[in-house]
């Protein structure tokens, strides 16, 4: 694909993301009905209406389309997010580009068959994602401006203020504009004849239309009550989400069992076989098997013009319930052994020589680690979960292969590991029970707990077994060879060279700023590390032919 041809009406704020950002835009022309894989949709309704709602012009709604910008997150989907809103309120002379209009009477339904806003055209075609829309348009209209809360919020903010306003000389508008900007219309802000309506004036005209407009005053279901089978559940555990609905058609669920998650949307069920009473009772029911630490979740019901959420601000507000998880304490289980260089140290089931992370029971007692989760991503803790019913023995070891192939058999993490060095993470996804640091990884050298569960070091591999931990390092480039020791090391660190002559030495710590710079000479080198604070360390030593090794060591 070739994404030059969009250069000039995107500015990518990342190294990368251009293939991505096409894909998006080749998925809402032309197979809307994957979008959601895409682009977070609730989240774009949301913005869509608050630009409606508010007048923002200067945006995806108005004549440019611009000011928003569009992140990664976590469900490798783009996230939008209003941008630059100094011009809402009916401020931007542009327009919506869709003919004239009149602030105070902008429709909802404003630039829907527009030739040049797919989103929208796309978004209010699509008869659900219109209707939720619409109910999160209301929700803004409703509690913000009905109900006059921004008057409140604006008064105090103008009180918060003034005193700099008046002081400033440079300001755009004088100080009485200011002090009536609320309920007076002030000229300027564009070009000649222009004015920027008060936004007391605007938003109270603003409720006033939408109050009759055709649109808005479609009538939406109502949900009367909504909760779980069981308020205090078990992980591992299925419980059924209820609610009672009245003027209804159909009922969704949307859950998530991770904060960090996209909700998965499902159609709820009133057959009298799902939790929900009686066929035909308005009431609805969905059984949720609970694999997480925790279920969040929210209700949406339509019928065939209107919909309605509960909570009413959801995607982004939700119901939520506590499982119960029979976690194992800190420090039972520990990261053992991590080995991120495999090339003979183990093989999987496949016979396939991936790296792979060794954990160790310190108690007398076998532990369940359901519930608990591997990350190499100290932002996602939930990355990679422990099948429901894994065990690790007492005073026993539990191998996990870190190489992203899930569909093995066996523990097939999510992610692989980096042999440049990251962190390993062991949580319950929302506390880190114990994490691994390491730097540059030797093939088939082991960073290892020595003895098992107590300080880390470096070792010969020993996958389901007692670690064998070797006093130092030992590295091999044709005739050279240089042993370090002790690893880990606190006050000094020798270096043995086996090699006659004379090499060079850089030592560097893991944020890759100089700590030495010196000679080695054939025989012991010790050097002083006791000012230097604990963590993983760099030795690079070159031969005079330019070429280099690497020693990786720790100090405790």
């Amino acid at each position: 694909m070739d994404s030059s041809a969009y250069f000039n009406g995107y500015e990518l704020k990342s190294t990368y993301g251009w293939n991505r950002l096409v894909d998006l835009i080749k998925t809402l022309n032309n197979d809307v009905t994957n979008i959601e894989s895409k682009i977070d949709v609730d989240r774009a309704l949301w913005m869509l209406a608050y630009n409606n709602v508010l007048v923002n012009l200067d945006s995806y709604s108005g004549a440019f389309r611009q000011n928003y910008y569009l992140s990664w997150d976590l469900n490798a989907r783009f996230v939008p997010t209003i941008w630059d809103l100094n011009m809402c309120f009916g401020g931007f002379p542009g327009g919506t580009g869709s003919g004239t209009y009149t602030p105070t009477t902008l429709d909802p339904m404003s630039n829907s068959t527009s030739t040049n806003h797919p989103l929208i055209v796309k978004k209010m075609a699509n008869s659900l994602y219109k209707r939720m829309y619409l109910a999160h348009v209301r929700t803004i209209v409703q509690e913000i401006f009905a109900s006059q809360d921004y008057l409140t919020t604006a008064n105090t903010l103008r009180a918060t203020i003034d005193a700099s306003v008046q002081a400033d000389p440079y300001k755009f508008y004088s100080y009485t504009q200011f002090q009536n900007s609320l309920t007076t219309d002030i000229a300027g802000g564009g070009p000649p004849g222009s004015i920027i309506p008060g936004i007391q004036n605007l938003m109270s005209a603003r409720t006033t239309y939408f109050s009759t407009n055709s649109n808005y005053i479609l009538v939406a279901p109502s949900i009367s009550s909504f909760g779980a089978s069981n308020n205090t559940p078990a992980f591992g555990k299925s419980i059924y989400i209820t609610t009672t609905c009245s003027n209804e058609s159909t009922v969704y669920l949307g859950y998530r069992l991770n904060h960090q998650l996209k909700f998965n949307r499902v159609q709820m069920f009133g057959d009298g076989t799902h939790g929900d009473g009686a066929a035909g009772d308005h009431i609805y029911g969905f059984p949720i098997s609970l694999s997480g630490a925790l279920f969040e979740y929210y209700i949406y019901a339509e019928n065939s013009i209107a919909g309605l959420f509960s909570p009413q601000r959801a995607e982004h507000e939700c119901h939520s319930l506590a499982i119960s998880i029979p976690f194992c304490n800190i420090g039972d289980v520990l990261i053992n052994e991590i080995v991120a260089s495999n090339t003979t140290s183990a093989y999987d089931s496949n016979g396939e020589n991936d790296d792979w992370v060794e954990l160790f029971n310190t108690t007398s007692s076998a532990i369940d680690l359901s519930g608990m989760y591997l990350s190499d991503d100290p932002i996602n803790l939930m990355k990679w979960s422990f099948p429901i019913g894994t065990s690790i023995p007492a005073n026993g070891y539990l191998m996990v292969w870190c190489d992203n192939d899930m569909g093995q058999t066996g523990l097939h993490t999510n992610f692989k590991l980096s042999s440049l060095g990251e962190n390993l993470i062991f949580s319950n996804g929302a506390t880190i029970y114990d994490q691994v640091l390491f730097g540059v990884q030797t093939a088939d050298v082991a960073y290892a707990r020595c003895p098992d569960g107590d300080l880390l070091s470096f070792a010969t591999p020993t996958p389901n077994a007692t670690n064998n931990c070797i006093a130092g390092v030992t590295e091999l480039d044709n005739q050279l060879k240089i042993v370090a020791y002790p690893v880990p090391a606190s006050d000094f660190i020798k270096f043995v060279l086996s090699e006659d002559g004379q090499l060079f030495m850089q030592i560097t710590d893991i944020q890759c700023r100089s700590l030495m710079n010196k000679p080695l000479i054939s025989g012991e080198n010790e050097i002083s590390i006791s000012d230097w604070s604990n963590g993983i360390y760099y030795a690079s030593i070159q031969k005079p032919n330019g070429k280099k090794i690497t020693i990786t060591f720790m100090k405790n």
